[in-house]
């Protein structure tokens, strides 16, 4: 006898209960065995707080409506609260977020004292940040020229992001939530340098070439070289 195959899987946690829904079946066939599943009466109301569930929907797109469907059917009549929707599936907006966020935006500029300039994604500036400037991006920063104001990478709190330039010099560096403040004088100028995060959050600077250990995730678009 082949077993019938499950569309609802419920499985406990130590924080609450995941219930899996195929994405796969039919939107009636996942309501009607979701609700067998749930007469049992270990789901029935009990004394107590309510049980956390987060639900897992897969690859299946859910119009609020069925989101509310489902979330009443799950917690109707039980301890049962519904934490969060768990989906594999993009919307247009966060789908647009991501492109922004993976895409490197080339400037040909300079950034003058008390411009400040925000990038979605990492930026590639063929240019200067003069002193008082500021260049900010999700991702993380290139400058080709010189970098003498303030650059803050990862500023949505990326803390993987990095900062380079052809001449670092800056008044501040951020990546992430974290600062690292610099003298203004013609010692702390460093050819081809870079920043990032340390394994203890804090900025290291040292030369460009160091970016291939410590971020080789950096490398891009690799399969599109000519060899």
């Amino acid at each position: 006898m082949v077993q019938k195959k499950q569309n609802v899987t419920i499985k406990g946690t130590k924080e609450g209960l995941i219930f899996i829904l195929d994405d796969r079946c039919s939107y009636e066939s996942l309501l009607e065995e979701l609700v067998e599943k749930l007469s049992s009466k270990h789901y029935q109301q009990s004394e107590g707080p309510d049980v956390q569930v987060k639900v897992d929907i897969g690859y299946r797109y859910l119009q609020e409506e069925q989101q509310e469907e489902l979330e009443d059917i799950i917690t109707n009549g039980r301890n049962l609260a519904v934490e969060q929707f768990e989906s594999r599936v993009l919307s247009k907006d966060e789908s647009e977020k991501l492109r922004q966020e993976s895409q490197t935006v080339t400037l040909m500029r300079i950034i003058r004292s008390g411009q400040v300039l925000k990038v979605n994604g990492d930026v590639l500036l063929i240019g200067d940040v003069n002193p008082g400037g500021t260049l900010m991006a999700t991702g993380n920063i290139y400058v080709m020229g010189s970098l003498r104001g303030i650059a803050h990478a990862g500023y949505e709190g990326n803390y993987n992001a990095v900062i380079s330039a052809s001449l670092l010099a800056p008044s501040q560096l951020r990546i992430a939530d974290e600062i690292l403040h610099f003298e203004t004088d013609k010692e702390n100028e460093k050819m081809m340098s870079s920043a990032y995060l340390d394994d203890q959050k804090a900025i290291q600077v040292g030369r460009v070439q160091q970016l291939v250990q410590t971020h080789p995730q950096l490398s891009k678009n690799e399969k599109q070289l000519l060899v």
